[in-house]
């Protein structure tokens, strides 16, 4: 009889595995120990994965209210913590903002942010502070905010050149493609200095926010380097690296076409040549050198974080609006009696408009473009209503579940913008129950460029059109069911298509 010869790996993955087997009961051991926050019961492997659903914002919510405003959940081997209301997320974010400012790695994360060279998904380090120092005087500063003006004011008035086509033919529009055109006219206008030319382009971007927000097999499994095998295995890796290559090449088109010396000189900076010109002027050891990668890396944060916010937030107010007539109508005779006679609305005449600025806070605070805030990490250890959050926890705040808390709002399912008509709260980070934008150290940079487009894009849309549900369609039967995909936002399922009817002042 002859036997097999003995494998010369069994050893080790004998020793590899009682190894792992120890690690974790210890780990359990010193779980018991701590004070940390209550769970779902989990599956092996996938913890609670499976309770996440296709909408996770919801499904949280849900949670949430059997197990408390602080859960934990098992996401494969992350340990996550969600916050779920007002004063857990005002402790998280301004207490133990310093404590819990980091951000977890993955890999699609560190391939699309070129090594987290972003603002977005770098974790809290020097070079972050001096970068983020860097884009707020030249992007986002309410200065350079108001400087792109023309652009938003030119974008919105092609935007309603287009829609009037379809009114005089009695045509329905297509709010929902309209308003991603805008939002990608205007930023690809800031960003490169140019119109935006071919198809394809949110396409890709909707793909780049599908492998971010959504889990690799090497989150899950207990060993590492299994995961990255099944990620291999099932294209995962060859997923991220075609798209990567794709970005990858359009930004470095459009660098190569800003350092040709015979470009015409443009009327105004684009962000490409001011990171430029700022990488040419740095001699100082301590201040951060701007290469191309940098670049890439902030260009990749401008697209991911403002091509989707602004228009699906344009989609659920006209949305809300199309639901209900009577508050439409008061927007319009809003809009109307200030503006009178003019061809179209300004960014001045918005700051006349009260009611449409409720009109946006409302929408923000039941239709937050991203429910779930980007995941923090936490950096040392602290407590929040005495459970424990160690380092290397993932944190979510569920922003969604906040903004309807009924503690904090009357009848938080309605669409009510006179709610903010006596209310000093705004979106800016210093109100805790309405945090569209997030709050802290992390906040969005970015939210005054989005909220101007999305407040004179609305403007205007009012202002020009009486709007009409299709079909003999009733108000009740617009369907306003959401859908994530598997991209980091939530928009409208079906696209918003509305009769448009052209208004004679």
């Amino acid at each position: 009889m002859s036997f097999l010869p003995f494998p010369p790996w069994l050893p080790l993955l004998l020793f590899v595995s009682s190894l792992f087997i120890i690690l974790k009961w210890k780990a359990a051991a010193n779980r018991r120990k701590r004070n940390f926050p209550p769970s779902p019961p989990k599956l092996p492997i996938i913890g609670n994965l499976h309770q996440l659903g296709k909408l996770p914002h919801r499904s949280l919510w849900r949670l949430s209210q059997l197990y408390g405003p602080i859960m934990s959940l098992n996401l494969g081997r992350i340990e996550t913590i969600i916050i779920s209301s007002t004063e857990t997320a005002r402790a998280l974010l301004k207490t133990h903002d310093l404590q819990s400012c980091n951000r977890p790695q993955t890999h699609a994360m560190k391939k699309f942010t070129y090594n987290f060279l972003d603002l977005g998904f770098s974790p809290y380090n020097d070079y972050l502070r001096e970068m983020r120092k860097i884009c707020m005087l030249e992007f986002f500063s309410m200065k350079r905010v108001l400087s792109y003006k023309p652009i938003r004011e030119q974008e919105v008035c092609l935007l309603i050149e287009s829609i009037s086509q379809s009114a005089s033919c009695g045509a329905i529009v297509d709010l929902s493609e309209k308003s991603i055109a805008l939002t990608t006219g205007v930023i690809f206008r800031i960003a490169f200095g140019k119109p935006f030319e071919g198809d394809g382009f949110h396409e890709l971007i909707s793909e780049v926010e599908a492998l971010m927000g959504s889990y690799s097999a090497s989150e899950f499994f207990p060993v590492p380097f299994v995961g990255e095998v099944f990620d291999w295995f099932s294209g995962r890796e060859a997923r991220i690296e075609k798209v990567f290559n794709e970005i990858n090449a359009l930004f470095q088109k459009v660098i190569d076409e800003h350092l040709c010396p015979e470009r015409p000189k443009p009327e105004q900076d684009d962000i490409i040549d001011v990171l430029l010109a700022i990488g040419k002027k740095q001699v100082h050891p301590h201040t951060v050198v701007i290469n191309h990668e940098n670049i890439k890396a902030i260009l990749f944060n401008i697209f991911v974080a403002g091509l989707d916010t602004g228009s699906i937030t344009i989609v659920w107010a006209m949305a809300e609006l199309a639901k209900n007539a009577k508050l439409m109508k008061k927007a319009q005779e809003e809009i109307r009696n200030y503006v009178r006679n003019k061809q179209k609305v300004r960014e001045k005449d918005v700051e006349e408009l009260p009611y449409l600025k409720m009109i946006v806070k409302e929408t923000l605070r039941l239709h937050p473009p991203a429910p779930l805030l980007l995941p923090r990490e936490t950096i040392s250890h602290f407590k929040i209503e005495d459970y424990d959050f160690y380092p290397k926890t993932k944190v979510q705040v569920n922003i969604w579940a906040i903004g309807r808390d009924p503690t904090y709002w009357t009848d938080p399912e309605e669409f009510l913008p006179e709610r903010f008509a006596e209310s000093s709260v705004d979106y800016k980070g210093q109100h805790y129950e309405f945090l569209p934008f997030g709050a802290g150290r992390r906040i969005c940079p970015g939210l005054n460029m989005g909220v101007k487009t999305v407040e004179l894009a609305l403007a205007n849309l009012l202002y020009h059109f009486d709007w009409k549900l299709p079909n003999g369609m009733k108000e009740e039967e617009l369907d306003m069911e959401e859908s994530s995909g598997l991209s980091l936002t939530i928009y409208k399922k079906l696209p918003l298509k509305l009769v448009p009817i052209l208004y004679h002042p």
